[in-house]
């Protein structure tokens, strides 16, 4: 299948050499390739199903299923009554290391921006307690902030912390510095604890991250320690469409 762009940026194609694959796969290739290469970027408008249709000679079936695997499949963000375009990139996490946010977005290039919603002393309520390792009721140091990639939200972080572990947790500026950086320093982490799945956000969470009630996302539970004491207790919601989580251990053999 051969395409090509002309001087008005409209599509053309050579089904010739398609080798039998179905025409909506075609399309989906050709439109990956150009998000590929980067020749749109993200937050381009592509085509519509009418003008697939009218520049390929293709069905609108055919014009639609290729636009609708392609935005289920993370590559295109469809908005009725506006177009299709093309999606960020999502960013991502280490999944078993205990790394600052703000870092991992500083090595993509990006700016990183956190809002305290919380900054609190509390009292444990029974999971906090277990959690923590404390009474039911004991007091306990709460944070809830909203971390942003460029302005995007990207993850709720929603901590309880010993305070023990960090007495001068309350007192931290949030916005300058993440609970993350503050409690390496302050109780240098021995151990940690995750917990993966997928959640549906509750409507709190929708508005904290701007997101629909639809919207699957990733969560990650997890404890750290210092020695032998529990210092925090995280709930960590990432909606699913703009952040994935990695994980990679040993290396390939070589040749």
């Amino acid at each position: 299948m051969k395409r090509s762009i002309d001087q008005n940026a409209q599509l053309k194609w050579d089904n010739s050499d398609n080798d039998g694959a179905p025409l909506y796969a075609g399309v989906k290739q050709m439109i990956l390739d150009r998000i590929q290469s980067g020749e749109w970027p993200p937050k381009h408008r592509v085509p519509s199903e009418n003008e697939l249709v009218a520049e390929l000679g293709v069905s609108k079936m055919t014009a639609n299923r290729a636009l609708r695997e392609l935005a289920s499949e993370g590559e295109l963000v469809r908005i009725q009554g506006v177009g299709s375009f093309v999606a960020e990139r999502k960013g991502y996490s280490e999944l078993f290391e205990v790394r600052n946010i703000a870092e991992e977005i500083d090595e993509r290039g990006h700016v990183h921006q956190a809002s305290v919603i919380v900054l609190a002393q509390e009292t444990a309520a029974p999971d906090v307690a277990d959690a923590l390792g404390l009474p039911i009721g004991a007091p306990v140091f709460h944070s809830l902030i909203v971390h942003s990639e460029n302005g995007v939200p990207v993850q709720i972080e929603d901590r309880f912390v010993n305070p023990e572990a960090a007495p001068g947790y309350l007192n931290q500026d949030f916005t300058k510095q993440t609970p993350n950086a503050y409690l390496t320093a302050e109780a240098p982490l021995s151990g940690s604890e995750h917990i993966v799945e997928a959640a549906m956000p509750q409507p709190w969470e929708c508005k904290l991250l701007v997101i629909l009630r639809t919207e699957p996302c990733l969560l990650i539970r997890r404890r750290t320690w210092s020695s032998k004491r529990v210092v925090s207790f995280a709930r960590l919601v990432y909606p699913g469409h703009r952040y994935r989580l990695e994980s990679r251990s040993g290396k390939m053999a070589e040749d």
